[in-house]
């Protein structure tokens, strides 16, 4: 039975990740819950599952998951706010699944890594912000990070039989489904709307994510987190659009032989990666059937339609605290636009604006990290909502 904490348990991922646990009950245990605002789903899931942990979001949200827990005649320890997440991330567990969209568990997946609790990582803007202070501390205390993300988790199984030769590999290519703008005329991208942006055509996902896909920033802050998890140099990533999102990404070798990890859309088989790494289990999900596939289109990306992407090689490249600041700036300005206070194209100017007046800081700690990302937000957030 491998017990599982989960950060983001009524998110997208977070709501899959239970979903695997459920239809393999024996083997998995979820013992340990941490939910943002959606505190009806959080009491579904401490019904079906009974966690022992439970951490929500907002303090004034305790009252009511322990009388829901009452109800059910369940008991269990209750945390809330940011140190909740840290009490969760670091309960004796076999896994952590960190799967809070932006920045919130970095703290807490660093603390668990302390620990020696083995990570399932599926928000990729730990190792964009946290970069190599992540990955040493995972070295220093032996823990594996296991990526959720599909293309990363499709990576990873291409590579299998190359990590002790890494001279094998030349490049990786991560695949891009483009959003709903990669063949869009690019003077039509500043009438661009919310609504248009939330449309994505093969994935389904929450809102902060659908935006980064459409403006390519997801593929971005992949990169960043490829450079980190697979110890490739950026001149080895490349990025490809995909429409189809059915094969996840690439490895090219030395020889020139290509492999490709195809797939359905469907976070579900990159979770159950994760959590069952290095085995491979039978499941009920959708299988691949090659002869009803549609036809597989390639195209590189425009990097004057998305700058984003541009910017975020550049940001890798820089290093220091660079990939934090892009990662900051773009957080603030995506919740700025889905909140309607500003245009589609300001995401990309804000985020420039704040990488291009930032100092790079001597050796910079976590505490640096954490603390700049928090003033980058709250500063951007101000100015506009004021």
């Amino acid at each position: 039975m491998k017990k599982l904490c989960i950060l983001g348990s009524t998110g997208s991922i977070g709501t899959q990740c239970l979903d695997i646990v459920s239809h393999f009950p024996e083997k998995f245990k979820a013992v340990g819950l941490a939910a943002g605002n959606n505190i009806v789903l959080l009491k579904e899931q401490i019904t079906r599952f009974k966690p022992d942990y439970i951490a929500v979001k907002s303090e004034k949200d305790l009252p009511e998951i322990a009388a829901h827990l009452k109800d059910i005649s369940h008991k269990a320890t209750l945390f809330s706010g940011d140190e909740g997440l840290c009490q969760i991330a670091t309960i004796p567990s076999d896994m952590l699944v960190a799967a809070i969209v932006g920045t919130a568990s970095l703290l807490p997946t660093y603390l668990a890594i302390e620990k020696g609790i083995p990570v399932a990582l599926a928000c990729k803007e730990i190792l964009v912000s946290g970069g190599t202070i992540i990955t040493d501390l995972a070295k220093k205390h032996n823990v594996p990070i296991i990526p959720v993300d599909s293309e990363h988790a499709a990576i990873k199984q291409c590579l299998e039989g190359a990590e002790k030769n890494p001279e094998w590999i030349n490049k990786i290519i991560l695949t891009a489904s483009g959003g709903p703008f990669w063949n869009k005329p690019q003077d039509e991208f500043e009438s661009i709307t919310l609504e248009q942006a939330l449309k994505h055509p093969t994935w389904t996902m929450g809102s902060k994510i659908t935006i980064d896909s459409s403006t390519l920033m997801n593929k971005g802050l992949e990169v960043i987190e490829a450079h980190h998890l697979f110890d490739i140099p950026f001149s080895q990533i490349e990025v490809v659009i995909h429409p189809q999102s059915i094969i996840h990404s690439l490895v090219e070798f030395k020889d020139g032989n290509l492999l490709a990890h195809l797939g359905l859309p469907d976070m579900r088989f990159p979770i159950q990666y994760a959590l069952t790494y290095p085995e491979k289990w039978e499941n009920p999900w959708p299988k691949t059937s090659l002869s009803k596939l549609p036809g597989l289109q390639f195209h590189e990306p425009d990097f004057k339609k998305f700058p984003l992407l541009k910017l975020a090689f550049e940001c890798g490249i820089q290093g220091n605290v660079f990939p934090a600041v892009l990662n900051a700036a773009n957080e603030a300005a995506v919740s700025l636009f889905l909140n309607k206070k500003i245009g589609y194209m300001d995401i990309f100017k804000l985020a420039r604006a704040s990488v291009e007046k930032t100092n790079s800081i001597d050796k910079p700690s976590i505490s640096d990290i954490i603390a700049l990302d928090k003033t980058i937000k709250e500063q951007l957030i101000h100015e506009y909502t004021i």
